[in-house]
């Protein structure tokens, strides 16, 4: 974590990297094409775009609060709305049947999080735009994306389970890319003092990380002795408050709000918590107003540990006052995160730091429990190693060290029992105070339980958080109504098909599919009696678009054959092309693990998609675009994906890999 902590002055470095230019002596932002597509940047001149929303989730959506954060004062004359919310929530309870008016930022350090890259798929399919603020070049979310803008360079991946350096990369990849969005909407407006300052962040980062020291100093004193914790700040610092509110959860293993700071002491301050006060790059009466909270707060026994700007003076009643330069009103915040992910890793080693003497003690005991027997004088010997790392404890215990993390209950059956590992207590009384008979190999055994739970409680391993996965590859699905809303779905449920002999893995693959269809011109509706594996039968039921007029093959033979029975067989969608050349997709009814029924779509698919598109279709339908990546890679050394754009698309979902791998190999 603190190497990750430490590159991130270089990691905002390759962010902004070629993409602030001085034009006229002023100072701009340039994003290419590949950020913002022609038809966003025509969306915004001609005024369609009405709505911008940052989503994300975890560190990510508190990265994407920085774009209405930045944006909106510079829109404020125009008629933009800009705000965040977490992608789940937008997807969940802020979706339109049209959204064509809306641009969806999607920020993520892997591009993975399922539940982003879905509300993504729901705002495509509903006519929006998204631009994605993504770390990992080639990840799904730049497939479903519009628009790309990399953080870094687009393969800094992060070591840390806490993920640190792609925060602040986010932040800053947020605001120049709504710099980019307000000139689009406004030129006029002159950005150059931002944008200065923000050429000069990585150097303030920098000089914020060389004060670990005194950070350290501050998280030793106070993070071990209280149990709760609270994070606050105000303006641009309720940023910086959610983000250091995650790391010091991550990092500490503990529940902590995060509070407005004037709003703090309406809610908790009965717990008498430690409070962690962001109020970098606040001046006038705001600085006034955040001291007057602070001071309450220590009035009601809190212990406010504050960040502010350098030379501030009115922080008297702070506990611990931590200071960072002076960049920018509007970028301190992230300067007082640096400060707050330092104090989080330097408190969680503080706190695993306690557990030291317990360590010592186990080891010693660990080492008797090996020799297997208990030989005479090693209890006594015991004792005699007990005695300092168990004297250290009990000063500590004492003193009220483990006040904050090592649970009532543990401290007490740790002093119980060691108290006669150590002969202070005689084993004649175990029995009453424990319940079990009192002899050394009891004892030595309790102990050694006794102390792997107080360890437990205080083990805090920093770059191996408990519960955490670097990439969550599972989450929302929004099936039920929102996969309902593409084209073929709603061609099979119109043509008849009932909904409950649909499976989510068909709908998933209709939705893949929806990219790939310009038009659906027909539907037939077939029902399927008997085993599909023998000779089943199929009779149409019903039919309508163009598939009026074109006579069936099973009105004078009903077996169940050709690409109609390889579909139903294995109930998955296949697309095929009829002995008519038309274009069709099979879609199986199945109900209980049977086949019962077909639905076949006629359709017009375009002639050729953009290679993002087609690969996204591939990757969704049957697992082709894996299939035909192997076919190519295995006589050949490397797979183009350009040359998906090249192929009609009909080829691409219907003829075999091996004759389809021959355009890549020729």
């Amino acid at each position: 974590l603190l190497k990750e902590i430490q590159e991130a002055p270089a990691s905002v470095h390759k962010t902004l990297r070629g993409r602030i230019i001085e034009v006229d002596d002023e100072l701009r932002v340039q994003l290419g094409s590949e950020v913002i597509p022609d038809r966003i940047q025509n969306a915004f001149k001609s005024k369609q775009i009405k709505r911008i929303i940052g989503i994300g989730q975890g560190t990510a959506a508190v990265a994407a609060r920085t774009i209405p954060q930045f944006l909106s004062p510079l829109l404020k004359d125009h008629e933009v709305v800009v705000e965040a919310q977490l992608a789940t929530e937008l997807s969940g309870f802020s979706m339109a049947t049209d959204m064509s008016d809306t641009l969806v930022i999607a920020v993520s350090q892997s591009g993975t999080t399922t539940d982003t890259n879905r509300t993504v798929d729901l705002i495509r399919q509903r006519g929006g735009h998204v631009i994605a603020i993504v770390n990992r070049r080639g990840s799904d979310l730049t497939d479903k994306s519009h628009g790309v803008l990399y953080t870094s360079d687009g393969r800094d991946v992060e070591m840390s389970v806490a993920s640190t350096k792609a925060f602040y990369a986010q932040v800053v990849a947020s605001i120049i890319l709504s710099s980019a969005i307000a000139d689009l909407i406004d030129e006029t407006r002159d950005q150059n003092e931002i944008l200065h300052a923000l050429r000069q962040l990585p150097k303030s980062m920098e000089q914020v990380i060389a004060t670990r020291s005194a950070v350290a100093t501050a998280a030793q004193r106070h993070a071990p002795q209280k149990r709760y914790w609270a994070v606050v700040g105000n303006g641009p610092n309720r940023i910086a408050a959610n983000e250091i509110r995650i790391k010091l959860s991550e990092l500490c293993y503990k529940a902590i709000p995060e509070d407005g700071t004037e709003d703090k002491k309406h809610i908790d301050l009965s717990s008498e918590p430690l409070i962690f006060v962001c109020a970098a790059g606040l001046s006038g009466s705001n600085i006034d107003d955040v001291a007057k909270e602070v001071a309450i707060y220590r009035a009601h026994k809190a212990v406010p540990i504050v960040v502010a700007s350098e030379n501030e003076s009115r922080f008297e009643a702070a506990a611990e006052l931590l200071t960072v330069p002076q960049l920018h009103p509007a970028l301190d915040f992230i300067l007082a995160t640096i400060v707050g992910h330092l104090f989080g890793y330097e408190a969680a080693l503080a706190i695993d730091s306690q557990a030291l003497p317990l360590r010592q003690m186990r080891a010693t005991v660990e080492s008797i429990i090996a020799e297997g027997t208990l030989e005479d004088g090693a209890f006594e010997r015991l004792q005699s190693d007990l005695a300092t790392p168990g004297s250290q404890f009990l000063d500590g215990l004492r003193g009220s060290a483990y006040d904050g993390h090592l649970e009532a209950s543990t401290a007490a059956k740790v002093v119980t029992v060691l108290r006669y590992a150590l002969g202070v207590a005689s084993l004649d009384s175990y029995q009453i105070e424990v319940g079990k008979v009192g002899r050394p190999g009891v004892v030595i055994d309790d102990l050694n339980a006794a102390l792997t739970k107080a360890i437990d409680e205080l083990t805090r391993p920093v770059d191996a958080i408990k519960h955490q996965a670097k990439t969550v590859t599972v989450g929302i699905s929004r099936s039920d109504e929102t996969l309902l809303q593409s084209t073929l779905a709603k061609a099979a449920l119109n043509a008849g098909t009932p909904r409950d002999r649909l499976s989510y893995r068909e709908l998933r693959t209709l939705v893949a599919l929806d990219a790939s269809v310009a038009e659906v011109t027909g539907w037939t509706r077939y029902r399927i009696e008997g085993d599909v594996g023998e000779e089943a039968t199929i009779q149409v039921i019903d039919r309508g678009g163009i598939a009026s007029g074109i006579a069936s093959r099973t009105d004078t033979n009903p077996i169940l054959r050709g690409g109609k029975h390889r579909a139903a067989f294995e109930k998955e969608i296949m697309v095929g092309v009829g002995s008519d050349g038309r274009s069709i997709v099979h879609i199986p009814e199945v109900k209980d693990g049977q086949t019962t029924g077909l639905t076949l779509l006629h359709c017009r698919f375009h002639d050729y998609l953009p290679t993002p598109s087609m690969r996204a279709v591939l990757q969704g339908y049957r697992g082709r675009y894996g299939a035909l990546q192997d076919a190519v890679t295995e006589s050949h050394p490397s797979f183009r994906d350009d040359m998906l754009s090249t192929i009609k698309v009909v080829d691409l979902l219907t003829r075999p890999v091996y004759v389809l791998a021959e355009h890549w190999t020729s």
